[in-house]
């Protein structure tokens, strides 16, 4: 089931499983499109508020994302973590 996750959703410094790589997932492929708030991923991927900066820290914590600008913050991708293999 391991090639239903987007690489980038495993962390090195964390256990990984399976509800946060589905919440990292969908975080990630939604950052893919576009620099978004913290608000914004969180609507669009179906998670709370709380669950959605919870999994952002994460990924910033392991230099897969930063933030950019004022508040409130856009987070980006920074092409830091595993590739996908095309």
């Amino acid at each position: 089931m391991r090639g239903a996750y987007h690489p980038k959703a495993f962390l090195s410094l964390k256990r990984n499983i399976r509800p946060g790589l589905i919440a990292r997932t969908q975080i990630v492929l939604q950052l893919e499109k576009d620099a978004l708030s913290v608000r914004d991923v969180a609507q669009h991927a179906k998670l709370s508020y709380a669950a959605a900066l919870h999994h952002i820290r994460l990924l910033e914590a392991e230099n897969i994302l930063v933030r950019r600008g004022k508040k409130p913050f856009r987070w980006e991708l920074t092409g830091v973590g595993q590739q996908r293999l095309t």
